[in-house]
């Protein structure tokens, strides 16, 4: 093992996608508070560069870069070059995310690929660039935005909940072969979170009679989490190496009530899914 380690967080250097915006963003400005030089690569550019600005005019450390992950040789050639600039990666958060909403009576196959290249082959394009880095210097943390929708079943977003219980399944066996490298997985499992995504994000859509409309309503009766105050905690979370992140709080009670009963899970489900279906009739 190398000798030195992983940085919490002073020092850091910390590679985050889609960090233009949403959770990505809050992160970076999280990160950047607490010592971290972070990197923002995102599809947004100018939206990324407004928050390397932002977090260098707070007196933090902030690159941003194009970046498409569904491009494995995009990918690999900004994890190559963040190596060769700082002779370390600490921590890689692979969070570009995008949804489709909508019943998969309606989706198309280009729907479920535009879905399945983001959410899942983004994911597994940052681990497989940096995955052996961070194995090679003997320390690193890599982090998988997931969801709620990667534990329960999550109907109206089929390919979001395919993609996101993949990452989870991904995240947790990783972790269990990177401790003998020194490298930490954690996967982020968020509720609702006040971010883009609650509308599919910008690269996102809906299709059938589901609406950006009623989706929005459906999640606002969820109560959403600020994005910040996730970012915070979860940066807490991610500094104790905790290998399944939860937030808001009264999620990880619903997760551990569907473990137990299973049936519950699917009532929720069933739930939400009449609430939209009502929806797209008025509409």
């Amino acid at each position: 093992m190398a000798a030195d380690s992983i940085r919490t967080f002073d020092g850091a250097v910390a590679v985050i996608t889609g960090g233009a915006s949403g959770i990505g963003h809050a992160f970076a400005k999280e990160l950047a508070r607490r010592g971290a030089s972070v990197v923002l690569a995102d599809l947004q550019i100018e939206e990324a560069d407004k928050v390397r600005d932002e977090i260098r005019n707070s007196g933090g450390r902030a690159e941003s870069y194009w970046l498409n992950v569904t491009d494995y040789s995009e990918v690999n050639k900004l994890i190559q070059h963040v190596w060769e600039a700082n002779k370390r990666i600490d921590y890689l958060f692979n969070n570009a995310g995008i949804g489709v909403a909508g019943e998969a009576l309606f989706c198309e196959l280009d729907d479920w690929k535009r879905v399945v290249d983001v959410n899942l082959m983004g994911v597994i394009h940052g681990v497989q660039a940096a995955y052996p880095l961070m194995c090679q210097q003997g320390f690193g943390h890599i982090i998988n935005t997931a969801s709620m929708a990667g534990l329960l079943p999550s109907p109206n977003v089929l390919g979001y909940t395919t993609t996101k219980h993949a990452v989870v399944g991904l995240s947790r066996a990783l972790r269990l072969e990177g401790e003998h490298y020194g490298v930490r997985v954690s996967v982020l499992c968020p509720g609702v979170i006040r971010t883009p995504i609650i509308d599919g994000g910008k690269y996102g859509s809906t299709v059938g009679t589901t609406s950006p409309t009623s989706m929005r309503d459906l999640f606002e009766k969820m109560k959403p989490m600020d994005v910040d105050e996730f970012a915070r905690r979860a940066t807490e979370d991610i500094a104790r190496n905790q290998g399944i992140i939860i937030h808001p709080k009264k999620w990880r009670w619903i997760w551990r009530l569907t473990r137990l009963f299973p049936g519950l899970a699917d009532a929720v489900g069933r739930k939400s899914l009449s609430y939209l279906r009502q929806q797209g009739s008025k509409e």
